[in-house]
């Protein structure tokens, strides 16, 4: 155990170019090699504080001691979460934003959203059957793209769809790399919001008239604390954080084919149509697989916790991914056991592939409901609704690469609906 108020620290002067060798596992193999849940290091240049496990969620969920302003790297800014998003609030203004997202979270808004999903897996089906080969996660962002437009409220042109699509994955796929991928980016971040803004002043002049439950409608005319309609800006930066995730669920959705092909018995517990089966089999496919490595704060104040300090102002890093294959939490983690989630009673910090702690006060993943809906749908044509063929490939994943996907995306072939 370490010495009291001692923080295990990794020495060196800079650890970031550890953090992008390693990826989804920097922290979880210093965890191990410290014997330790927490540890300190410096990573772009300042102090930083690495934690995970059940406990450490908790605490980092805490608003009195964490903060989330300014605490993201600029470059995810502007790629990945865009300016004055939900995810950079707190206290009460977070609060009261975070209540626009979960308005439209409602059980009728998430059954629309399971239909729009299985019309757009209906339609692809039928097009994939007279294609020579399917690459999975190319077509299954744009079955996302046209689901999450047509959820929100979003005019879209056919002709634009596939721009679009390119355009929301960049900013999921950008964040972590550098040169031209990057700045690919935040090109198309710059791109979706001017052409996001220009939707809400023809919404707000009375030109275009959304649905009034969908996501354009209601941010469009949300309000804030003072009573004032949010800024055009900010409230395309909204718009996207519906728009860019749900076209970022690819990523589990590619997983959920590895593991259909990978766990034949576990599809074959899949073809009895067993509604419990399928939504353990998801969430297990959210635990295994990588999906975000860590999230990040700043400490709001000092503070000690297990008699370790923690300054004000301190860059934090939650381990999501290495919380996920804790062994103090889950028995042999490493394994794909969707069982695990039969009787599975977990606290909302034991489980975090898209973060943990409240939805509605803390900062969870708004669209986690969203996610697991869309999975259950995607997984139903996946292992029930249509017959097609693996052909080899490359179908392994880099722990490095983030977000990760397999190499090879996934590609199918001789798609056929299944009578």
């Amino acid at each position: 155990m370490p010495n009291t108020n001692q923080m295990p620290r990794e020495e060196g002067i800079d650890h970031s170019l550890s953090l992008m060798r390693e990826g989804y596992m920097y922290i979880l193999n210093r965890r191990h090699s410290f014997n330790s849940d927490i540890f300190e290091t410096r990573l772009l240049g300042k102090k930083a504080i690495c934690m995970g496990g059940k406990e450490a969620a908790e605490v980092f969920y805490d608003t009195e001691k964490f903060k989330r302003k300014d605490a993201a790297p600029n470059r995810a800014v502007q790629t990945l979460f865009g300016k004055n998003g939900v995810q950079a609030l707190d206290g009460q203004t977070h609060k009261h934003r975070k209540e626009m997202f979960m308005s439209i979270m409602s059980p009728d808004g998430l059954e629309k959203l399971t239909g729009f999903t299985k019309n757009q897996w209906e339609m692809a089906v039928d097009k994939w059957g007279q294609m020579d080969k399917v690459v999975l996660y190319e077509e299954v962002q744009e079955i996302m793209c046209r689901t999450a437009c047509q959820w929100a409220g979003v005019p879209v042109q056919e002709d634009e769809v596939k721009k679009l699509t390119k355009d929301l994955a960049a900013m999921f796929e950008s964040p972590a790399t550098v040169g031209p991928a990057h700045w690919l980016g935040r090109n198309a971040r710059n791109r979706v919001e001017k052409w996001i803004g220009e939707l809400i002043n023809e919404v707000r002049d009375g030109k275009v008239n959304p649905p009034e439950n969908t996501a354009l409608h209601r941010f469009a005319w949300h309000r804030d604390l003072e009573g004032n309609l949010l800024d055009t800006e900010t409230t395309a930066v909204e718009i996207i954080n519906i728009l860019r995730p749900i076209v970022a669920i690819a990523i589990f959705i590619n997983f959920t084919a590895l593991a259909v092909h990978h766990y034949p018995k576990e599809r074959e517990k899949l073809e009895t149509g067993n509604e419990k089966y399928a939504q353990m089999f998801v969430q297990e496919v959210r635990r295994f697989y990588p999906f975000f490595p860590f999230v990040v704060a700043l400490v709001k104040k000092d503070f000690t916790w297990n008699s370790y300090k923690f300054e004000e102002g301190t860059l934090t890093l939650l381990d999501l991914y290495g919380t996920n294959h804790d062994p103090e939490i889950w028995d042999n983690p490493d394994e794909f056991s969707p069982d695990r989630f039969a009787e599975w009673e977990g606290s909302p910090f034991s489980f975090i592939p898209q973060g943990g702690g409240d939805y509605f006060m803390g900062h969870r993943c708004a669209g986690e409901w969203v996610t697991i809906e869309v999975m259950k749908v995607s997984l139903d044509y996946l292992a029930n609704r249509m017959n097609y063929e693996v052909p080899d490939q490359d179908l392994s994943f880099s722990m490095v690469s983030i977000p990760s996907i397999p190499h090879s995306k996934v590609v199918i072939k001789n798609v056929k609906r299944r009578i």
